[in-house]
């Protein structure tokens, strides 16, 4: 495993602005130097401490008054699915998954176009463009892979994964707004889970997780799990 000297390192403080998870929360971000090319050296240390990748940027929050995003991650050797989860696992066992390169693919793009307008309408990124989906999605600097659920041969899901020394890092799951019922989002998630054990990598990071953001409640579901706390990855007691 590379060592990256993460002291030559610049970072900088974004103004205060409004928070995407909390509403009348407001929200600082601490950035990474945006004028450095991250590459997956330089993420695995990253991510490690908590940071996350939009794209290109390589950020974490860090508000004055709130710690409520907290990074998590998820052992894969110790992971035990719920008997939910194990029904999500069998009603999606007639997919085919497979491996493509992390590249602006225009099937990919109305996928998400049509997700995020059903799921996230009127959130402000509703009506996506090209441009605006390759610079949230894609970066040439990390080894990152595209992951296609179908279902003879129609798209249903695709998942951007990030593959770092010891772990996978689930950027982004999108997926079919009228298969509500395969439970999708959790699909990928399971799938990435095995893939992970397959690899021999250790964790599957999963972002933040924000107790008090309804959206982000299906995270604390895939046991047990890590959190990042003072300075250290521990494992969440219930």
């Amino acid at each position: 495993m590379s060592t990256v000297n993460l002291e030559s390192m610049d970072f900088y403080l974004t103004a205060e602005h409004d928070c995407s998870y909390l509403p009348q929360q407001q929200a600082i971000t601490l950035f990474a130097d945006p004028s450095i090319c991250i590459t997956t050296d330089m993420y695995n240390e990253l991510i490690q401490l908590g940071f996350r990748r939009s794209g290109t940027h390589v950020y974490r929050p860090r508000c004055r008054m709130c710690d409520a995003c907290i990074p998590i991650r998820i052992p894969v050797t110790k992971f035990m699915p719920s008997r939910g989860q194990r029904r999500v696992w069998k009603r999606n066992q007639d997919l085919s998954i497979l491996t493509v390169p992390a590249e602006y693919k225009d099937e990919h793009f109305q996928l998400y176009r049509r997700y995020m307008h059903t799921r996230h309408a009127g959130g402000g990124m509703d009506n996506p463009d090209p441009e605006k989906y390759s610079e949230f999605l894609l970066n040439p600097y990390i080894d990152a892979h595209m992951y296609e659920f179908r279902h003879q041969d129609r798209l249903l899901a695709v998942a951007s994964v990030d593959k770092l020394d010891n772990a996978l890092s689930a950027v982004y799951t999108f997926f079919d707004p009228d298969e509500s019922a395969r439970s999708l989002g959790n699909m990928a998630i399971l799938w990435q889970i095995k893939q992970a054990k397959r690899l021999d990598l250790e964790y599957i990071y999963l972002g933040y997780w924000i107790k008090e953001c309804q959206k982000m409640v299906y995270k604390n579901k895939y046991r047990p799990f890590e959190v990042f706390r003072d300075g250290g990855w521990q494992t969440h007691e219930a």
